[in-house]
């Protein structure tokens, strides 16, 4: 698939078959998100991967409704950083890394909220880290769609025409 496919493809998908994620696939993903742009290369992040269905349970009850199918994922990799000044960011250039990479890999992923949630900083204590030291920028959920047919659902998308704006926002 190349690039602009992957663009294409990608969706929020919230319902999964369950079935693990290779190793070897989260890995690749994790570098994918390693290998985003940073400003003045601070490189603030760092990625807890949860594979373990005691702990995606937890974790899922963490986030309560923002991510009730955690529990059925493959694995969810956390991106946490350092607070610097683009902490933000960089995080989330990261995490859109790590989601088309997902896609290019074959399986669905979802964006679940974390830095302005009320939930970041008990995230922020399960993977082991201080909320003092460490920001949540999100939890993203990854596993093999339970139904193939979510990679085809429409996409409520503005038109290019509508968004593409030469010189100034008319």
């Amino acid at each position: 698939m190349d690039f602009f496919d992957v663009v294409r493809r990608r969706r929020s998908i919230r319902k999964y078959d369950g079935s693990e994620v290779k190793r070897e696939d989260i890995e690749l993903m994790v570098d994918a998100g390693r290998l985003a742009p940073t400003a003045r290369n601070e490189q603030p992040w760092e990625f807890v991967v949860i594979t373990d269905k005691a702990r995606l349970e937890e974790l899922t009850r963490i986030v309560g409704r923002n991510g009730p199918f955690l529990k059925d994922c493959g694995c969810a990799i956390i991106v946490l950083c350092r607070p610097t000044k683009q902490y933000l960011e960089d995080g989330s250039s990261a995490t859109e890394n790590i989601l088309l990479s997902a896609t290019a890999l074959g399986y669905g992923s979802c964006w679940i909220a974390g830095d302005k949630k009320d939930y970041a900083p008990e995230v922020v204590r399960f993977c082991g880290a201080d909320p003092e030291a460490y920001r949540l920028v999100s939890v993203i959920a990854v596993g093999r769609p339970a139904d193939p047919s979510l990679w085809d659902l429409p996409r409520n998308k503005r038109s290019l025409d509508e968004v593409l704006h030469w010189d100034r926002l008319e």
